[in-house]
C-alpha cells in the first residue's frame, strides 16, 4: 500500500512520543488510510486508527495484518454523536492530521491519559488564498483557534503559518500534553 510521508511533527515529537506512548496506545483520529499510526506502529508503538471509511480501514487493516504491526483499525464517524470510542484517560498520544471538528476537543482531551500527549495538525483560513486544499470555513482554523480549542492542555510547542516548498499548505500544528 503506497503511503504518502507522515507529517514533519511526527518526527519532531518522537520522543515525546515515545514517552507518552507507555501511558497507552496511539490513537489515530481520522486516520484515512493510516499513515500516522502505520510509522508508530512500525516502531512497535500499540496503536488505535479511527476512521469513518470503509475501503480506507479495510485497505489499512489489510496492511496491519500483512505486516504484523500492533495496529488496531476501527470504523467510527467522529461527527456522531457518540464522540471517541475509548474510556476516558486511556489513550498515551492522540493524534489528529488534516481533521477539524470543533464539538469534538472537549472529548480529545477527555480520552488523553494524564500526562499524555496530543499532536494536531490542520489548516488554517488562509489556505483559502491558495488554489487548492480545503475551503469550507468549518474545516479551517481562524488564528489561534487551535490554542484556543485545547487551552486547558500545556504547550508544548506551536507553529502557525504556511509551509515550505513547492506546494505550500497553510497550517498550525500543536503538541501539547494534559496535565498531570
Amino acid at each position: 500500500m503506497e503511503q504518502a510521508e507522515p507529517s514533519g511533527l511526527l518526527a519532531e515529537q518522537h520522543e515525546a512520543i515515545a514517552r507518552a506512548a507507555r501511558l497507552g496506545p496511539v490513537l489515530d483520529l481520522a486516520c484515512g488510510r493510516g499513515r500516522h499510526a502505520l510509522a508508530l506502529a512500525e516502531r512497535g508503538l500499540p496503536c488505535v486508527a479511527i476512521d469513518r471509511d470503509p475501503e480506507a480501514l479495510a485497505a489499512l487493516s489489510s496492511e496491519t495484518r500483512r505486516r504484523g504491526l500492533p495496529l488496531a483499525p476501527v470504523r467510527a464517524d467522529l461527527e456522531s454523536d457518540h464522540g471517541i470510542p475509548v474510556r476516558a484517560g486511556s489513550c498515551g498520544v492522540i493524534l489528529v492530521f488534516r481533521f477539524l471538528f470543533r464539538p469534538l476537543a472537549p472529548a480529545i482531551v477527555e480520552a488523553l491519559a494524564p500526562g499524555g500527549l496530543l499532536l494536531y495538525e490542520t489548516f488554517t483560513r488562509h489556505q483559502r488564498e491558495l488554489a487548492y486544499g480545503p475551503r469550507n470555513p468549518a474545516f479551517l482554523l481562524r488564528e489561534g483557534e487551535l490554542r484556543t480549542l485545547f487551552s486547558e492542555l500545556e504547550e508544548i510547542s506551536y507553529r502557525e503559518g504556511p509551509t515550505p516548498g513547492p506546494r505550500p499548505q497553510h497550517l498550525a500544528r500543536l503538541a501539547a500534553r494534559r496535565p498531570r
